[in-house]
């Protein structure tokens, strides 16, 4: 594989004049980078909505790294939706997810980027990997089936990342992040991921005086949730790091049932009905909890706590329905 004539990357650290994209700035987590990155003094920031550089086509993204020169990559872009929109859409979630994946990493290795962070989810890991779950549980059985295909495309995108740093010792890793929440979350009443969706319905629920609210499957499966400005932080930390992990894990490193979950949702919005189950609907992988000691041996670890962090989304997504700014997509 031939590359520029760009001399390798140094490792060395990050400053306030770095030259940063951030792929997929308007998305939740994108834009909790952006805003962590200006809070600490990053102003040079490169920045493209969707319709100012498709990534799904090989020939914008080339130009956009040729012509920009970007010394900094975080690639949080991605399709992104919950267990209704996986199952419904694996076609769009496995080729989209690979396609951007594959473009931008090539172009950035091409034109001389010097860190760029691979932005996953620990839905790459197996359905039944033991928990909690460490890095090295992946690739080691089969994957969740209602997210295979996305959970495939972002495997693969951490796998090349990997693959371009043992040849070309390029300083290319991945930070895989447990299920997230916060402001500018996705709060489409189908593709949406679970804490969102409660958030809406709940709502609604509330609003309407509703006598209760029907959550999917039984209610038992336990998940992982971790604000995103705690993964804004961590994703800032590891770009500092001189020589940071392939691989990482980042999440909260706390667990709850999806009951449980629904019903500090309810109470967090003031919800006073029933929760009922719906078991004839999938209740997805039965224990998801990633293992979080190889970031927290680096130096960072979560700050939001759960209830904490469910007051100032809840008020955030208040806030962005009274100015028409909810994304629903």
């Amino acid at each position: 594989m031939d590359r520029c004539e760009c001399p390798l990357p140094q490792k060395k650290l990050m400053n306030a004049e770095s030259k940063i994209h951030v792929a997929g700035h308007r998305g939740m987590v994108g834009a909790a980078v952006v805003r962590l990155l200006k809070q600490q003094g990053y102003a040079n920031l490169l920045l493209r909505t969707r319709s100012e550089l498709d990534l799904t086509n090989q020939a914008q993204v080339n130009q956009f790294y040729a012509e920009e020169s970007p010394e900094v990559v975080v690639f949080a872009a991605a399709r992104v939706g919950g267990i209704h929109a996986n199952d419904s859409y694996p076609a769009e979630f496995i080729y989209e997810n690979l396609v951007m994946a594959s473009n931008a990493v090539q172009a950035a290795f091409e034109h001389g980027v010097r860190r760029f962070l691979f932005l996953g989810s620990t839905c790459i890991y197996p359905r039944m990997a033991p928990q909690p779950i460490r890095e090295e549980s992946l690739l080691t059985s089969e994957l969740e089936p209602t997210n295979e295909a996305y959970a495939i495309a972002k495997i693969a995108g951490l796998k090349l990342c990997q693959f371009y740093r043992r040849q070309y010792g390029v300083t290319f890793h991945s930070a895989m992040p447990t299920n997230l929440y916060g402001p500018g979350d996705n709060y489409h009443s189908e593709n949406s991921h679970v804490l969102p969706a409660f958030i809406r319905r709940f709502h609604e629920a509330s609003e309407a005086n509703d006598e209760s609210v029907t959550i999917w499957g039984t209610g038992s499966p336990l998940r992982e949730f971790l604000h995103v400005d705690d993964l804004a932080a961590a994703i800032l930390h590891l770009l500092k790091l001189d020589h940071p992990p392939d691989l990482v894990n980042v999440g909260s490193g706390e667990e709850v049932s999806i009951h449980a979950l629904a019903k500090a949702v309810a109470d967090t919005v003031g919800f006073r009905g029933r929760i009922e189950t719906d078991p004839t609907k999938p209740d997805g992988t039965p224990r998801k909890l990633c293992d979080i000691s190889r970031i927290r041996s680096t130096g960072w670890s979560p700050q939001i706590g759960l209830h904490e962090g469910l007051k100032s989304t809840y008020a955030a997504f208040r806030a962005e329905l009274e100015n028409d700014s909810l994304r629903a997509v």
